[in-house]
């Protein structure tokens, strides 16, 4: 189905930007910016996925 792909390929991204942020925080001079954009992107991400679940349902 091309829902469910679309949220694997979703959860996929949601991963590397969940990497991108953990490697940000590793950082020693974290770019508050550039965290802020990626948790933005993360739940843009993530409120998509569960939009397209609740059509599933």
């Amino acid at each position: 189905m091309a829902v469910e792909a679309r949220i694997r390929e979703l959860g996929s991204r949601h991963q590397s930007l969940e990497l991108a942020i953990q490697e940000e925080l590793r950082r020693p001079a974290t770019d508050d910016l550039k965290l802020k954009e990626l948790k933005r992107q993360k739940l843009r991400l993530k409120e998509e996925m569960e939009a397209l679940r609740g059509h599933l349902h």
